[in-house]
């Protein structure tokens, strides 16, 4: 039997990569400096895997920014505008189409979710002068060096039909019209490594979306070829984040030699896979959750491997991780001021790799002894009082519909809010964070390890406060934010004034390039203890007459942004949540904020991948949003943000949100997002990003301009707001000012062109 794991975390348990990522793109390190690092992180990781007893390494799963650029890359998928800019590495390159080039004004390539997960990915684009050539690169040399290493390497590629419809169509082609030419370039890649590993992953996640119909035919084509290109190495198809229903029969005719199932996601999937199994065909069982940071039920997951083996032979069967360990923190044994109790109950990669290898030996003598622990471990988390709160059961079963549902339509809403407020047309405002500066950084850590008292830190937020507000003033926007100085992580930050989350201290997971995130724990039932926001939000407003936004983060993206216990349907965690932010709501309003933000950037990265799921999920998704913003009278005005998703598809859940502004990412994609937000269909009020904040590139008061009479065609005027894509909180001061200097200038310019036009009318 063979164990293995579909990747590994890049990053390092320090996040040495991070750290060595930003240095290179400040000019404090050099190239060979950057490369020395990722070099020494591979041999790591590698001999981690190897360590715990897998039969192999993952090679190509480690990346400089993100797996399908770099794929992107090895089938030569690099749009022109990126070359030529003064010459430079294959890095330079790399890194402009990951952050765009602010010398040459060139913008980055567009940026969305992975699939479910909060994971970004660079966009591919396939254009008409998209011209394919397939080169190994790096993954040849990362073979050869674990090799020599004495590791049996398994490379892994982004598969060719998920990279296909991943990618964004421009200059009108169809993507399907570029297969034969990409199915040649990955032919060519997997010719230069053919023979170097057994094992070669082809990952697959899209076998587990509802198909368009040329999918299948383009699929048993590629794979056709890519089967001979291969020559003695083995393919290994792999599929997760669901389960393949009507695409299994496509899955198991391709000409792979291994199919991977994720049986987190999809555990009912066995059986119907094993009746249908080609007798030459190998099962990988995705057995051990990539996804979360619980320990594995080894019992129940050895009888999955018992009844495959029985179908099978052992020979034939492997077991792995349900995914890549890319969405986990790397080593629970960082964990040195976890509580143990809630420690044990946990599995972070390195535990993960050992409970696969488990599950390969747990016929073995050392087995009674690892499964009882693990046995009793589970045990203890299910009988535990910290799990449960009789008081918050009780809440949820008082919820009833008109907790669900605002006093007025939106309409007469936004009478009563422009007479509180008096905006002027196309405000102006951000979304919420202002740069996290090495002053307000070192304060926090200051205060975290007791060397700052709480009166000296607060007052040293306030000054941040304060300063922010008067920068805000300055530039003139009409809307102002706090600036968020106080804040670790939007989801962190509240869930550290919660019961029922614990936090860690390593935790940290990569969520774009350098961009990482350490997700809260849910580990019990979820309440408010008090107020979490409302000192910082009043003393910012007392600081100025314009209208300062409560900044709040929403239930369903606390809900997606944190390791979430796995005892209860997510669904009632969500409204455990969304009651303690309406209580922060309406403490917010009592206290004379006009304007609340309450951010679900995770809405559309919670859908469920196939289509005939997403409307219970859109339900209880929206409800626990109106759950939490409902509680507030006419005159207050509701905002939510969204990022880096596509809307198209949700745009009627989105307006049953009922939130008054919507602000949504826009810039990379040129607007195109705003399609679906037509009047007719969409009453809320829009804010459409309008620059890219991920990119160090600064935006001219002109392109601005252009971006908002686009958003014209689609958006009334009495209803557009203009904002940047998200918060600030990664980028500098000076780059900041300079183009929020320009956002306000170019909406000024649209509001005395509108007043021309009205008066000319």
């Amino acid at each position: 039997m063979n164990a293995h794991v579909l990747g590994f975390p890049r990053m390092g348990t320090g996040r040495e990569l991070k750290w060595a990522l930003e240095d290179f793109w400040q000019g404090r390190l050099d190239e060979s400096g950057l490369l020395s690092v990722a070099w020494e992180l591979k041999e790591r990781h590698w001999a981690i895997q190897a360590q715990a007893g897998l039969d192999s390494v993952c090679v190509g799963d480690h990346s400089l920014y993100d797996h399908v650029l770099d794929t992107a890359i090895m089938v030569g998928a690099v749009p022109e505008r990126f070359l030529g800019h003064g010459g430079g590495s294959g890095l330079d390159t790399y890194f402009r189409m990951a952050r765009g080039d602010a010398d040459a004004n060139v913008p980055a390539m567009t940026m969305t979710k992975w699939f479910d997960s909060n994971y970004h990915y660079i966009v591919p684009e396939i254009g008409p002068d998209t011209t394919f050539t397939g080169t190994s690169g790096q993954l040849a040399r990362d073979i050869h060096r674990a090799v020599g290493l004495g590791y049996n390497p398994r490379p892994i590629l982004v598969g060719p039909l998920t990279f296909l419809l991943l990618a964004r169509e421009v200059g009108g082609v169809s993507r399907w019209d570029h297969m034969e030419a990409l199915t040649r370039a990955y032919c060519d890649i997997l010719g230069e490594l053919a023979g170097q590993a057994r094992w070669v992953q082809l990952d697959e996640p899209a076998l587990c979306l509802d198909l368009p119909p040329q999918a299948a035919e383009a699929a048993r084509h590629a794979y056709a070829q890519l089967a001979k290109a291969c020559g003695p190495s083995q393919i290994l198809l792999a599929t997760y984040f669901g389960e393949l229903r009507e695409n299994l029969g496509l899955a198991v005719s391709l000409p792979v030699d291994a199919l991977h199932l994720d049986l987190v996601r999809g555990r009912a999937q066995l059986q119907e896979t094993l009746a249908v199994m080609p007798q030459s065909m190998h099962l990988s069982l995705g057995l051990v959750n990539g996804r979360n940071i619980w320990r594995t039920d080894l019992d129940a997951s050895a009888r999955l491997v018992d009844i495959a083996c029985a179908a099978l032979g052992e020979d034939r069967v492997m077991v792995a991780s349900s995914c890549s360990l890319l969405h986990a923190p790397m080593d629970v044994e960082s964990e040195n001021a976890l509580d143990p109790s809630l420690k044990q109950w946990m599995a972070f990669a390195v535990q993960k790799c050992a409970e696969v290898a488990a599950l390969k030996g747990h016929g073995s003598a050392a087995a009674p002894a690892l499964f009882a622990e693990n046995r009793a471990v589970l045990a203890a988390r299910n009988g535990s009082a910290l799990v449960h709160n009789p008081a918050v059961a009780q809440r949820l079963l008082a919820i009833d519909e008109s907790m669900l549902t605002r006093t007025s339509p939106a309409v007469a809403r936004a009478t009563a809010q422009q007479a509180r407020m008096g905006l002027p047309l196309f405000p102006t405002t951000t979304i919420g964070s202002y740069p996290q500066t090495a002053e307000i950084r070192q304060a926090r850590l200051a205060h975290k390890r007791g060397e700052l008292s709480d009166a000296s830190y607060q007052e040293a937020m306030r000054r941040q406060i304060k300063e922010t507000v008067g920068r805000q003033e300055r530039l003139d926007l009409d809307v102002l934010v706090h600036g968020e100085p106080e804040r670790n992580d939007m989801v962190e930050y509240f869930g550290q004034q919660l019961d029922g989350f614990c936090f860690t201290s390593n935790g940290w997971v990569q969520s774009y390039g350098s961009r990482c995130v350490k997700p809260p724990v849910i580990f019990g039932d979820v309440s408010r203890p008090g107020p979490m926001t409302v000192d910082w939000a009043v003393y910012a407003q007392s600081l100025t007459d314009r209208p300062m936004k409560g900044m709040l983060t929403g239930p369903v993206t606390i809900l997606c942004w944190s390791f979430v216990r796995d005892d209860i349907p997510r669904s009632e965690v969500c409204r455990q949540i969304a009651l303690a932010v309406r209580d922060e709501v309406r403490d917010l309003e009592a206290a004379g904020i006009s304007i609340i933000q309450i951010d679900e950037a995770a809405l559309r990265e919670g859908m469920p991948l196939r289509e005939s799921e997403r409307g219970q999920y859109l339900r209880w998704a929206v409800d626990c949003f109106r759950l939490a913003s409902s509680g507030v009278d006419d005159a207050t005005q509701i905002h939510s943000h969204m990022c880096y998703s596509e809307f198209n598809t949700i745009v009627e859940w989105i307006a049953r949100m009922d939130a008054d502004v919507v602000s949504i990412e826009a810039s990379r994609s040129g607007m195109r997002l705003l399609d679906a937000f037509d009047a007719s269909r969409f009453p809320a009020r829009i804010g459409p990003g309008i620059y890219d904040i991920h990119s160090p590139r600064i935006p001219d008061a002109e392109e601005i301009l252009q971006l908002l009479r686009k958003a014209l065609r689609v958006v009334p005027a009495d209803r557009l707001w203009v904002n940047p894509d998200c918060g600030l909180k990664t980028r500098a001061w000076p780059e900041t000012l300079a183009s929020l200097r320009n956002m306000v200038t170019a909406a000024k310019q649209l509001r005395a062109e509108h007043l021309e036009g009205t008066r000319a009318e």
